[in-house]
């Protein structure tokens, strides 16, 4: 909530302030500025670079005072070095309750040590230690020194005097923690490290750029099927009563059917090789572009149509001069949302015994909770698939100049 709020008054600060410093400045002399319609004018609205400058800025400067980050001058409560203990509260079969002390030994990244030396303590709840590294859980198994805790009725009533349950979190003197989740996210140093690390030796036997180079053609694949059935589909859903009629109510029923739902029957029909983690993706891109495609026909101007039919063209020529290039803006639309969810859903299908794949290395390095691996794959995962859309982006200017225009 803490860092809801800090972002939501960033984005509230810069506005004002760029606004501020701009009201000085010479008003704008271009296309948009001649306009004197411009709000609900799609090609008016350019995207503010300045914006986009300071978004990035704020994230990582966010990311880094939360972390102690050294790259940030100034720093948020961060992950808690040294050592802690808390005091919990155990009963026993016969209704007995004992107090014991967990020791544990919080230490940096690169660094190593051992859990604390402790005594024991003389009642049925022993004290325990361990060591456990920044941005790390660990589980304490404190049952397993204490007398009868092995007894199914055995179980731990407080912490720190405050009564618990399974599942729920204690505030002990080092904060709030949890022993079943990390504690923090790593700073941003330690996951470029992890880059150059993971680049230069593979993880899993495997390098990063193959890693993300089978992610990669994982995506483009799925979504280039997808592309090549569905912008026909659509079309024709666009163009004919029967198409739409017979087609309508598969693609509305399976498009807020999410592809992760499918995992199981792409298993079973298409086994666990490369051709059902294509076959999923193929299907989460299939109905965003069938429906980007139908609503490209459906939103093309009609007087255009009345007047090419007014100089004697034909259906085909209407289809190829008219309908398809007013109908590129939609499906360029579209394509940019099913290229992200295709992203989306690129982890999810590497989940089916992949080998390879940034997906892949995310949900194996979360299994060791090696949260900086996980954070790189998705930082990794979401710059490609930035990269991707400005390309697009660049496409559509090239090949649809005409967008927003009548």
């Amino acid at each position: 909530m803490l860092v809801l709020l800090i972002y939501i008054a960033l984005f509230v600060g810069a506005f004002f302030a760029v606004q501020f410093v701009r009201r000085g400045l010479e008003a704008r002399q271009d296309f948009t500025s001649l306009k004197t319609v411009t709000f609900g004018d799609e090609s008016a609205v350019t995207p503010d670079r300045t914006a986009s400058i300071i978004s990035v800025v704020a994230v990582f400067v966010i990311w880094g005072a939360f972390t102690n980050s050294a790259l940030v001058p100034f720093h948020m409560p961060g992950p808690f070095t040294g050592t802690t203990e808390f005091t919990y509260t155990a009963q026993n079969a016969a209704g007995e309750t004992d107090e014991a002390t967990v020791t544990v030994e919080v230490f940096p990244v690169g660094q190593e040590a051992d859990a604390p030396e402790i005594e024991p303590g003389d009642g049925f709840a022993a004290n325990d230690s361990d060591a456990v590294q920044q941005w790390r859980s660990t589980l304490v198994r404190i049952k397993r020194n204490d007398e009868g805790g092995d007894a199914d009725a055995y179980r731990v009533i407080a912490v720190d005097g405050a009564p618990i349950d399974f599942g729920e979190r204690a505030r002990v003197a080092a904060g709030r923690v949890t022993l079943t989740e990390p504690l923090y996210l790593p700073s941003p140093e330690a996951v470029v490290a992890r880059r150059w690390e993971i680049a230069s030796e593979g993880y899993q036997n495997t390098p990063l750029w193959e890693h993300l180079g089978m992610s990669l053609f994982r995506v483009v694949a799925g979504f280039f099927f997808g592309a090549l059935i569905g912008i026909p589909l659509g079309y024709a859903m666009g163009l004919s009563g029967w198409f739409r009629g017979w087609f309508d109510p598969i693609v509305e029923f399976m498009r807020p059917v999410p592809p992760l739902a499918l995992i199981p029957l792409v298993i079973i029909w298409f086994g666990i090789d490369e051709q059902g983690k294509v076959v999923l993706l193929f299907l989460a891109a299939l109905w965003i572009m069938t429906i980007g495609a139908r609503a490209g026909v459906s939103g093309v101007n009609i007087s255009k149509i009345h007047a090419a039919y007014s100089l004697g063209a034909s259906k085909w020529q209407i289809l190829r001069y008219v309908i398809v290039p007013n109908s590129l803006p939609e499906i360029f639309t579209a394509a940019r949302v099913a290229m992200g969810v295709c992203w989306g859903t690129v982890v999810a299908a590497e989940l089916v015994a992949a080998q390879e794949g940034a997906g892949m290395m995310i949900i194996a390095a979360s299994r060791f909770q090696l949260t900086d691996i996980v954070i790189l794959g998705i930082v990794l995962i979401g710059i490609i698939g930035y990269g991707i859309d400005i390309l697009m982006r660049m496409a559509e200017n090239y090949l649809v100049p005409w967008k927003g225009r009548s």
